[in-house]
């Protein structure tokens, strides 16, 4: 098949969905692989570095489009660029077909498959495919540094000569794969970071990370958003105003604020109202990556940087893989590698558009003059461990008490274990002569003894089998030590050789446990 790539028209986006080392391997898979001349400059990639990759530079979109069999582009494609699809061909591109139904019929009409790269179910074995994840982890990433470089004051707290400087601190609502992004680059350069999300599973993540997650106290959350494939779920009228006020209450003391909330198909929430941006300080940052679907900020202007009255910043980019274009386009055309390869499986550039795999149905919105949006749900969901309860502390007396209740059951299994070796004793002892009667008395003497010397030694120190042998080892030991005084020779010689044999055993033990222990600690 032949595999083209056009020249993004959308104004200024500068990614492309095909890169010289992408195109190499989708040769690999026996495919072809055109190029509109200049499709690639605005990333960093020349036309030189794609035929040097064995790519064919075409003059136009339109000789792209009438050879290539499998187009893929980054933008959504104009109703223009639809007209020149036809049957057979599929395009493999951002689509979001649930806010582009016009687009979706026009695409059935020309008898073409059209593959959302936003569409792909967020499943284990999607995740190389997960465009969605891998721009919003770019876009995390730069909303942080465009923050920066508004924001007057160093990230990081410094103590110098001219004086103390405190760290920034910095709020990213919404936790998702570009608010961990954020997080994580916001904490490698030093600042206070505070997170929020409406999922509370997630807060061991945000833990991870170096960040402080900001903790509501409201119990119900209403339906479990681990269960909506990875997406936040829509709250309900109560907690959103208890999360509004706790925002409220954070708002003076914020540096900067990053809003991630977004939910699939819906626009995004007005979480960062009016009066929480004139309650923060002059000079505070507000970066809002919903701002292409209404914006988080209630002041947000979409593709706008403003400057607030009391001197806040909001912006409100919706380009920001785009200002990273070639890392984008690096990562976004693997992404269409592997969705191609799925569609070769025999690699032999051979299409095998297969509606039974999870993946490709849930991404297919498009398929032979059909519109197969929405798809069924994916038959492995992608569905979080049921959220455990934290446990709660124990109070002093609780602790006392429970210790107390331990020793008790303690006393109690020591008692009737005695009682038993007691009962079983006599009854031996009634029935056997004496002198085996003497040997019995050491043996049992032997074992209760090396059970409370190896297994009152904390676990750490050695392994169950050790603990085993070791027991067994002392008991040769005891056995061997009250023997050792025998007046036969031989018993004696039998004796002092279990000692030594034992103890070499024991001791031996010990030494490969601290080596085991050593390879895990730090020299």
């Amino acid at each position: 098949m032949k595999i083209g790539t056009p020249k993004e028209i959308f104004e200024g986006e500068a990614r492309v969905a095909m890169t010289p080392d992408s195109a190499r391997a989708l040769q690999k898979l026996g495919h072809d692989c055109l190029i509109e001349t200049g499709a690639g400059a605005a990333a960093g990639f020349s036309d030189a570095a794609y035929e040097a990759a064995g790519v064919t530079v075409l003059p136009d979109a339109a000789t792209l489009y009438a050879e290539a069999d499998i187009i893929t582009k980054v933008r959504p494609p104009s109703t223009e660029e639809v007209t020149r699809l036809s049957a057979g061909k599929t395009l493999i591109s951002f689509f979001y077909p649930a806010q582009n139904k016009e687009l979706l019929e026009a695409a059935k009409d020309t008898g073409a498959s059209v593959i959302a790269m936003d569409m792909v179910p967020r499943i284990s074995r999607a995740q190389k495919m997960d465009a969605l994840s891998s721009m919003a982890n770019i876009a995390g990433y730069r909303a942080v540094i465009e923050a920066g470089s508004n924001f007057g004051r160093f990230f990081t707290g410094q103590i110098t000569a001219a004086g103390k400087v405190p760290p920034a601190k910095v709020l990213v609502v919404g936790a998702g794969v570009a608010g961990l992004a954020a997080i994580g680059t916001a904490v490698s350069l030093g600042a206070q970071v505070y997170a929020f999300d409406v999922r509370p599973e997630v807060a061991e993540q945000i833990h991870s990370m170096g960040a402080e997650f900001v903790y509501l106290d409201f119990e119900d959350t209403g339906q479990d958003s681990a269960a909506t494939g990875g997406y936040a779920a829509p709250q309900s009228e109560e907690f959103r105003q208890k999360q509004l006020e706790k925002f409220r209450e954070l708002a003076p003391e914020m540096d900067i604020v990053i809003t991630t909330a977004l939910i699939p198909g819906r626009d995004a929430p007005v979480l960062w109202t009016r009066d929480m941006v004139e309650a923060m300080k002059r000079g505070s940052v507000i970066v809002d990556l919903a701002a292409e679907r209404g914006g988080n900020c209630e002041l947000t202007e979409a593709d706008e940087k403003i400057v607030t009255e009391n001197g806040v910043t909001i912006i409100g980019y919706t380009d920001f893989p785009s200002r990273m274009a070639s890392q984008a386009s690096t990562l976004y055309a693997t992404n269409i590698r592997h969705m191609l390869s799925d569609l070769t499986p025999g690699k032999d550039g051979v299409i095998v558009h297969n509606m039974e795999d999870d993946v490709i149905r849930g991404a297919t919105v498009v398929h032979q003059g059909e519109i197969t949006f929405p798809p069924p749900p994916p038959k492995v969901q992608a569905i979080a461990a049921p959220r455990k309860e934290a446990k709660r502390e124990l109070t002093a007396e609780e602790k006392r008490a429970q210790e107390l209740a331990e020793v008790r059951r303690s006393a109690n299994r020591t008692s009737a274990m005695l009682v038993v070796g007691g009962v079983v004793t006599l009854l031996v002892g009634s029935i056997a002569p004496v002198s085996f009667m003497q040997h019995f008395i050491v043996f049992v003497l032997a074992v209760f003894v090396g059970y409370h010397v190896i297994w009152g030694v904390a676990h750490a120190l050695h392994t169950p089998l050790m603990a085993l042998t070791n027991a067994i080892s002392s008991i040769i030991i005891l056995g061997a030590l009250l023997q050792i005084a025998s007046l036969s020779w031989i018993v004696t010689i039998l004796a002092a050789l279990s000692v030594l044999m034992a103890s070499v055993n024991i001791f031996g033990g010990f030494l490969v446990t601290r080596r085991m222990l050593a390879m895990f600690q730090k020299s």
